[in-house]
């Protein structure tokens, strides 16, 4: 498809309505990075910025997939679920973005849309490559922070916006959905890659053996779903703030470890982590390198601009579900 991004005489209107006739748009920076939404930073000529998202058909590079009604972490994208989740993340006092506007109804762009603080342009990423030092006081605030969600518990599991609504299915354990959603995922990669599909069916059997060892629980926390130091902004004043967290949900907290393990590596430890269900984090570290290997790969092949990085990072997963069977 032909992509048309946001260009900044499609935003007049908006500007004056939101920040005053007498404020103009100097500049409209699309930024990179993500594939569900369009993501802008505004500048306006008081030097003032802004961040807008933009949920549109034209900014979600990702093609369509099967939804699962009671695995929460399908079609995890949209302004309902971000402005359900931005509500509870600040009820559980996560610092995130300030939210001075939502549209839902397209009367700007026909599009959902959302106006938040620009919390800045450093990531906790880059921070901890560049000066291990100066991360050492955010990682420790979002250690923090991961904890105040640890606690924020329900006994229901599933999309906020659904248990809110009473429509979460609950007919599954937690453990049972991921094990299913690995060997989705292990279907779809096989039929794309020789290598999965002669080891298909002992990846089968580890996975299931991974699910066998896992003993029930009916209490689940605040997860963000994929919560690396990518999805952290450090402001000036050394605070981390937690963005694109659509697809929050109540799920055992060892989902979010599970990535924070794999993305932070060696600083994980500065998070300060909770004990954890060793067995339950064995099957989800296990499920998420099976994930990173069918996304990537179908993701390849749309029009996403950096298909080599997606092909990279599949192949990288090959190699690490290859070596644990």
């Amino acid at each position: 498809m032909t992509r048309v991004f946001l260009q900044p005489g499609d935003l007049h209107d908006f500007v004056a309505e939101q920040f005053g006739a007498d404020r103009r748009l100097t500049a409209l920076d699309r930024l990179t990075g993500g594939t569900k939404k369009g993501v802008y930073r505004l500048r306006l000529d008081d030097a003032t910025t802004a961040i807008l998202y933009v949920w549109a058909a034209g900014e979600n590079y990702w093609p369509p997939s099967p939804t699962v009604t009671d695995d929460p972490f399908t079609d995890a994208c949209g302004a309902e679920l971000f402005a359900v989740s931005h509500a509870a993340l600040t009820a559980a006092g996560v610092r995130i973005p300030r939210l001075f506007m939502l549209d839902r109804d397209g009367r700007y762009l026909g599009a959902d849309i959302a106006l938040v603080e620009d919390a800045g342009a450093l990531r906790l990423e880059a921070l901890m490559e560049r000066d291990p030092v100066a991360a050492a006081a955010p990682l420790s605030a979002l250690g923090d922070t991961l904890r105040r969600m640890l606690t924020a518990t329900g006994p229901h599991y599933g999309k906020l916006a659904l248990i809110a609504r009473g429509e979460a299915s609950q007919t599954r354990r937690t453990e049972d959905i991921i094990v299913n959603r690995a060997l989705s995922h292990l279907d779809a990669a096989a039929a794309r890659d020789a290598r999965l599909a002669d080891a298909y069916h002992r990846i089968v059997a580890h996975v299931r053996d991974l699910g066998a060892a896992i003993t029930p629980r009916a209490t689940y926390g605040l997860v963000h779903g994929e919560l690396g130091p990518d999805h952290v902004l450090v402001t000036p004043g050394g605070e981390p703030v937690m963005i694109d967290f659509e697809g929050l949900t109540h799920f055992d907290v060892e989902w979010d470890h599970a990535w924070l393990q794999m993305r932070f590596g060696d600083a994980y430890p500065a998070l300060r982590p909770v004990d954890l269900d060793a067995d339950r984090l064995a099957l989800y570290q296990y499920a998420q390198v099976l994930s990173l290997i069918e996304g990537p790969l179908r993701i390849a092949d749309t029009d996403f601009p950096d298909r080599d990085w997606m092909l990279g990072l599949a192949e990288w997963n090959i190699n690490k579900a290859l070596a644990a069977v």
